[in-house]
């Protein structure tokens, strides 16, 4: 960050100074809510969680080599005492966003694909300029101010991920570091019983580009109707991406190969270039044309998009990593999150790399989907049940529909051959007669997940691991791994 003295961020954040602060001491950053990150010249923001108050850890912070302490109460520590730490932190950044003019900020949001798309994006501008881009999925309103604050003078590029839980999070988000590009990527059905719709999520994803300036540009999915639509809401230039001839930038003659990577020409209004994909998945062609048109908007040659598209590799954790065993078992852990839309993609993903393979999924109830959810998570179940596994364990509470919904499909596939085993029955009523075709287990976790898991893998097979964020399904792929960390 840019140095500051702490009279100065007591101005910005209509804050006080306490605990023998001194007003001339300078923090040289970063600015971190976890005291296990305070490095000599940091600032601590002292937050109070439901479990956590990190009050309680505020001298730790100074032993640490914090300069200063942001709280809301007296403490042990020369402190900038504030109303609200969470908005002082916004207050802070918006400032310092605002002293970086030589920085251009692009935004980035979308249902799904979000961070694979900024790490991809940020790896491009990074061919022009020094970046600063969030640590793995820092977009709320936490992680956003913290990411920004994280810039200096030298900053030329600021790549943000914007997440909304409701309306008006992107609006505010945005006001805090004003983009000047933003990427929409889709319209899906994250986070659909807290907004009530997808209508209503388009209405939030859309705050990105009504926050652009008229000199600014929106980079726009054409093939997402929801987001095409988003062109009428902003008085920015808008380009297009996606597969369909009417984008500006398109993949054409698409080719997917047996571990699921895919390869494709990438067409431009000034020439083409051939990307091949290191990363899994088809679904991930559209976050690269994403990447690709932002970096395209920003003078960058169609060879080095192409030639730098090609050779990234996942830089954020817990997302389509493939890793295989020595003894030949492949592991895809997709564990970071999960929604109907990205359940989709990683099955569709996992049918192309493990095909011919006896293939193993790791899966847990969706969250987040209201009124939907018993329907939404029955379909998750039949997509997983009918999807060819030898074995499907659902892990965790609330899994009765998820279940319901893979003994159908599994039912169902049972007809076109001999049934398999057994792999005991869900904890609910009406479980079929006839066991199905795949085997179907209920566990209460992702370490019995693991332990079950274990037994029934040999050499040769494929495992998929994917489930919401509370469930730590991660912890089963690390486990199955060997404990490694990934």
């Amino acid at each position: 960050m840019i140095p500051l003295p702490l009279a100065r961020i007591a101005e910005i954040t209509s804050g006080a100074l306490s605990g023998m602060a001194d007003p001339r001491a300078v923090v040289r950053g970063p600015v971190v809510i976890d005291s296990r990150d305070v490095e000599p010249g940091s600032l601590f923001v002292a937050l109070k969680g439901a479990r956590v108050d990190g009050h309680d850890y505020a001298a730790q912070a100074i032993r640490a080599g914090a300069v200063a302490v942001l709280a809301t109460r007296p403490v042990e520590a020369p402190t900038v005492i504030v109303p609200d730490a969470a908005a002082a932190l916004a207050d802070l950044a918006t400032a310092h966003a605002a002293a970086l003019p030589q920085a251009t900020v692009i935004g980035v949001t979308g249902s799904a694909g979000k961070t694979s798309t900024k790490d991809l994006l940020a790896r491009l501008t990074g061919r022009i300029g020094p970046t600063i881009a969030p640590v793995g999925s820092f977009n709320n309103e936490l992680g956003h101010p913290l990411t920004v604050l994280r810039a200096d003078a030298d900053t030329r590029y600021l790549v943000l991920e914007l997440s909304a839980r409701n309306i008006g999070h992107i609006q505010a988000l945005a006001r805090i570091a004003p983009p000047r590009i933003g990427v929409v990527l889709n319209v899906g059905t994250a986070h659909i019983g807290v907004f009530g719709g997808k209508e209503a999520i388009a209405k939030a994803k859309g705050e990105l580009v009504e926050a652009l300036p008229r000199t600014g540009v929106a980079v726009l999915n054409a093939d997402d109707p929801l987001v095409l639509e988003m062109a009428s809401r902003t008085d920015a230039r808008v380009t297009l991406f996606g597969r369909s001839e009417a984008a500006a930038i398109r993949a054409e003659d698409v080719v997917v190969d047996e571990r699921g990577r895919a390869s494709f020409t990438l067409r431009t209004p000034s020439g083409s270039g051939q990307v091949r994909l290191k990363l899994y998945g088809a679904h991930a062609v559209e976050n690269a044309l994403a990447a690709a048109a932002a970096g395209y908007e920003l003078g960058l040659p169609v060879a080095t998009i192409a030639a730098e598209l090609s050779e990234a590799t996942p830089r954020s954790r817990w997302r389509m990593e493939v890793t295989d065993r020595p003894d030949g078992v492949t592991i895809v852990n997709d564990a970071y999150n999960a929604n109907p839309d990205s359940m989709r993609a990683a099955f569709e993903a996992f049918g192309v790399l493990g095909k011919g393979r006896r293939r193993f999924a790791v899966i847990a109830a969706l969250r987040e989907l209201g009124e939907d959810s018993a329907a939404l998570n029955e379909e998750l179940g039949r997509l997983a049940g009918g999807s060819g596994l030898a074995g499907l364990i659902v892990a965790g509470p609330d899994a009765q529909p998820v279940l319901q919904g893979a003994y159908a499909a599994a039912q169902a596939a049972s007809a076109a051959g001999p049934p398999l085993a057994l792999a005991g029955g869900p904890p609910m009523a009406g479980a079929p007669a006839q066991p199905p075709q795949t085997l179907i287990l209920h566990v209460p976790d992702a370490a019995a997940a693991a332990a079950e898991l274990a037994g029934w893998l040999r050499p040769g097979d494929a495992v998929l691991v994917k489930g919401p964020r509370a469930m730590g399904l991660e912890r089963t792929a690390e486990q199955l791994l060997g404990g490694a960390t990934q």
